[in-house]
Order: structure tokens, then sequence, then C-alpha cells
């Protein structure tokens, strides 16, 4: 399991985070033991780009717009999800698009593009949602041609250790669609830990019963 942040004095304000696209490294925990240790606030900062074996997690592109409209417009993708309306339209994409470096510079909301490595394909998406010092919401989808491969598992594994190894988060939570167990169980695999089932409110409005998880940084 990955090793607790302590909030307050591990944060957004507290690492350097080069972004891979300078040629630099994509994820740089700069030690404050280190005497050329200068803190960074988020503002100087690009959101970095983590690796997995399969995976780029990137910060989306504008010219991603028609891939995520085609992804996230298909409904059996959006039918899994509490958020994405259906029809979800090139427009909506344009602006959920416009909000993300707004989200990472206030360290509100970290959103990234699930990318294959090898082609940069996009496959979905994975966030850290309603940030605050020590707690943050997840939240994650795949597209239908990619499910089934283990993918989001991966993204998840990643997005995990971020929060917790440079954020600096104490707790993620969670929720999935009660009738999304295949959702469930990409969190079961990293160890999140079911802890209640409640109804919510779902992208029509209408009361939806989700299954709700946590992990704590240990």
């Amino acid at each position: 399991m990955v090793s607790r942040g302590i909030c307050g004095q591990r944060g957004f304000s507290e690492f350097s985070l080069v972004n891979k696209l300078t040629g630099n490294s994509s994820m740089v925990a700069v030690n404050p033991a280190n005497p050329s240790y200068r803190p960074l606030c988020v503002e100087k900062m690009n959101q970095p780009i983590l690796k997995t074996n399969r995976l780029l997690l990137r910060p989306f592109q504008h010219n991603d717009k028609s891939a995520i409209q085609k992804l996230a417009g298909n409904k059996k993708v959006s039918d899994t999800t509490l958020t994405i309306p259906h029809p979800y339209t090139l427009n909506m994409a344009e602006e959920w698009l416009s909000t993300h470096e707004h989200d990472w510079l206030n360290k509100s909301r970290v959103t990234y593009a699930i990318a294959r490595k090898k082609d940069n394909e996009l496959l979905g998406s994975i966030s850290l949602v309603e940030i605050n010092c020590s707690i943050a919401k997840l939240g994650y989808w795949i597209g239908e041609p990619y499910w089934g491969n283990g993918y989001c598992t991966e993204a998840l594994n990643a997005i995990l250790t971020f929060a917790f190894n440079e954020i600096g988060l104490e707790k993620i939570v969670a929720e999935h669609l009660s009738s999304n167990p295949a959702s469930g169980r990409v969190m079961q695999k990293n160890e999140m830990q079911h802890i209640n089932s409640a109804e919510m409110l779902d992208r029509n409005k209408e009361l939806a019963k989700v299954e709700i998880y946590e992990i704590t940084a240990t």
C-alpha cells in the first residue's frame, strides 16, 4: 500500500511535479531534506503525466474532444455512470475540457485521460474531484471497446499512488451504481473497502442505488 501523506505538510504546494512533455521526469517529488529543495506553488506547475505498464495518464488535449464525444456518448457507457448525460454532444466535451486547467490550478479537481501507452489512443478518463485538504472523491469511465482489459484497474492503481504519495491525500471515496458491479470489482482489486449502500440522484434526477467504497493511506 502507498504511504500516507500529511495534510498541510505535503500537498499540491509542496511538490514539484514536472510535465513529461518538457522532457523531464513525469512525477518528481522534491525532497525537503535536500538542501536545494524549493517549494513550488501549483500555479507554476504543469499537471504531471503518470505511467503504468500499458497506460499513460495524461492531461486531456483539445484534439481529444471527438474521441471523448464518441466514447462518453455511447449510451452503454453513460448508463454505467451517475453523471454522464445522454446524448453527450461535442459541445459538452469542449465545455468539460475547458474546465480542466482551472480545476488543476484551483486544486479542486485532477482529471486525467487514460491513454494507451503504445499509441496514445484515448480509452477513458479518471478523476479526483471535490478535493479538500485530506479527502477526495474518485470518478472514472472507460470506453466500451476497451472493456474487459483491466485498463481501469491499472489506471486506478496509478492515481491512488499519485493521490497518496504526491498530493498527500489521506482518504479517497467513490461510489458506483449497484447495477454496475464491474466498477466495484475495479475498486476491490485496488483494496478499496465497501462501506455502505445508499440512494443518490443520477444524471436524470432520479434516485439510483449506489455502493460506496473508500480507501485510506497507510
